[in-house]
C-alpha cells in the first residue's frame, strides 16, 4: 500500500460529494482510510469537516480526529459538534489521544466536554490533564491491563480477558501488588505456556524498564528506542502504576522533536506553526535575523580593519566570501551531527572529547583538500602562487575552526543548561564569518 498524498482529483471528489446528499457523501468517504480523510481535512472548510464527521461512523470519526495534526485544531472541531455525537467520539478515543485534543481548548470548553462524558472517562481524562504534555504523564494512556501478583494462572487469564474487552490492543500485562505498586511485567506467551497450577508470582519478569510520570518525552523516546520496547510503564515516585506509553506515541514525539531541532538550528522558533500565517512567521524569525545582523556587522568590522590590504590586493575580496561561506557550510555539518548525538544520548566527557577531536581532524583534512583547490585556482587564474598559499592556509584554518566550533559550542551550551539547537547556529556563524575574513586578510598582510 502506497502512502497517500492529497491530490486535486481527491479534493474534487470530496467537494462534489459535499454538494450532493448525505448518502452520496457517505459512499465516497467509504473509499478513504481515516488517516487519508484527516489529510483531506487540511484543505476543507470547518463546515465541511463537521458535516463529514457527523456522517462517519463513530469509530471512524474518532480515528479521523485522532489523526488530525494539532495545527488543524481537532479540539475546535469537537467543540462544534452536537454534545451526544461529541461524547460518543471521545469515548471511542484512547484516553491519551482524547486528553491531547481536549487540552488544546480553553478551560471552559474543556469543562463543557468533560461534563457530558461518562464519569469514569471524565475522571481518567482529568487525571491526565494535570501532567505536562511534554512528559511521560502527558503521553501515557491510563488504559492498561494489570493483574495481581498473588493470582494463579486461571484467575489471571480470566482477569486479562475481562479487562481486554474494553481495549483495542495491548502489548504487555503489568503485575502489581495489593497496593497497585508495579512489581514487573508478564508476557502473554509466558502465561499461556505456563503449567495449569502456575502462579503469576512465578512468571513475572522483575527486570523491566519503567519511567516516572514527570520524565521528559524525549528521554522516554530514548529509552523505548534503546531497549526496543513496544510499550513502557509509567509510575509515580512510589512506583504506583499510572499508565503506559506506547511506541506509536513515541513516533509522533520523535517527529515533533526532530522538527523542533531543525527549526531551532535554522534560527526559527519552535512556536512557529509550519502552516501558520505570515504574521506568526515574521514574529518568530525577526528577532533571530536582527541578532544575525549584529554578528554580520562584527564580521564587516574585520574587513574595515584591513582596508589597506584590500586596496592593495582587490582579488582577496572575492576569495574571502568563498572561505567564509565554506566555513559556514562545514560548521553546519558539524553542528547537525553534534546536536543529533546530543539528542540521542547524554555524551560522557570522553565521548564529548572524541567528538571534538573527530571534527577537528575532519575540518583539517577537508580544509586542506579545499585549500589545494583554491591554491591552484589562484596559481593559474591569478598567476600568484603566494596568493594561493594565503588562500590555502586561510581555507584550512577556517574549516578547522568550523569543525571545532560546530562540535564544541553545542556541547558547552548543553553543559551550562542552554538548548544547543537554539543558540549554536548564531554563535558558530559569527566565528566562521569572522575567521573567514580575518584569516585571508591577516595572512595576506603578513605574506604578501
Amino acid at each position: 500500500m502506497q502512502s497517500f498524498e492529497i491530490d486535486k482529483s481527491d479534493l474534487l471528489r470530496i467537494e462534489t460529494a459535499l454538494a450532493g446528499d448525505d448518502a452520496e457523501l457517505e459512499r465516497v468517504l467509504k473509499e478513504y482510510h481515516a488517516s487519508e480523510i484527516a489529510l483531506l481535512f487540511e484543505k476543507l472548510p470547518q463546515e465541511a469537516k463537521e458535516r463529514i464527521i457527523n456522517i462517519l461512523p463513530t469509530d471512524v470519526a474518532s480515528e479521523v480526529i485522532s489523526e488530525m495534526h494539532e495545527e488543524q485544531d481537532p479540539g475546535e472541531l469537537l467543540i462544534g459538534l452536537h454534545p451526544e455525537k461529541r461524547s460518543e467520539i471521545i469515548e471511542e478515543l484512547d484516553y491519551d489521544d482524547a486528553t491531547d485534543i481536549i487540552s488544546q481548548l480553553d478551560e471552559d470548553e474543556q469543562q463543557e466536554i468533560l461534563e457530558d462524558l461518562d464519569q469514569d472517562d471524565a475522571d481518567s481524562i482529568r487525571a491526565l490533564l494535570k501532567y505536562d504534555e511534554d512528559t511521560a504523564g502527558g503521553l501515557m494512556n491510563s488504559e492498561i491491563i494489570k493483574v495481581n501478583i498473588n493470582l494463579d494462572k486461571k484467575d489471571a487469564l480470566e482477569d486479562i480477558i475481562r479487562q481486554s474487552e474494553e481495549m483495542e490492543e495491548f502489548y504487555t500485562i503489568y503485575v502489581v501488588d495489593d497496593a497497585d505498586i508495579l512489581q514487573g511485567i508478564l508476557s502473554i506467551k509466558s502465561i499461556l505456556k505456563a503449567r495449569p497450577d502456575a502462579h503469576v508470582r512465578d512468571l513475572v519478569n522483575t527486570d523491566f524498564v519503567y519511567v516516572k510520570a514527570d520524565l521528559d518525552q524525549e528521554d522516554v523516546a530514548g529509552l523505548i528506542s534503546q531497549y526496543n520496547l513496544t510499550t513502557i510503564p509509567v509510575v509515580d515516585d512510589n512506583m504506583k502504576l499510572l499508565g503506559r506509553v506506547t511506541v506509536d506515541d513515541i513516533i509522533d514525539v520523535m517527529e515533533q522533536e526532530s522538527t523542533e531541532d531543525i527549526l531551532k538550528i535554522s534560527g526559527v522558533s519552535e512556536d512557529e506553526e509550519l502552516s501558520g500565517n505570515w504574521k506568526e512567521a515574521v514574529k518568530s524569525r525577526l528577532p533571530w535575523l536582527v541578532i544575525n545582523l549584529g554578528t554580520a556587522y562584527l564580521a564587516a568590522s574585520v574587513i574595515r580593519h584591513f582596508d589597506s590590504t584590500v586596496e592593495r590586493l582587490p582579488a582577496i575580496a572575492a576569495y574571502m566570501t568563498i572561505i567564509a561561506g565554506m566555513g559556514g557550510n562545514a560548521a553546519t555539518q558539524a553542528l547537525a551531527v553534534t546536536v543529533r548525538r546530543i539528542s540521542l544520548s547524554d555524551l560522557s566527557d570522553k565521548q564529548a572529547y572524541n567528538a571534538v577531536i573527530k571534527e577537528f581532524l575532519v575540518g583539517m583534512l577537508n580544509g586542506a583538500a579545499n585549500g589545494l583547490i583554491v591554491f591552484f585556482v589562484a596559481l593559474f587564474y591569478d598567476a600568484n602562487p603566494m596568493l594561493g598559499l594565503v588562500l590555502f592556509l586561510a581555507m584550512t584554518g577556517n574549516l578547522i575552526i568550523a569543525g571545532l566550533t560546530g562540535a564544541s559550542i553545542p556541547l558547552v551550551l548543553k553543559r551550562v543548561g542552554i538548548d544547543p539547537a537554539v543558540a549554536s547556529s548564531i554563535i558558530i556563524t559569527t566565528f566562521t564569518d569572522c575567521a573567514g575574513f580575518l584569516l585571508p586578510l591577516w595572512f595576506a598582510t603578513k605574506l604578501l
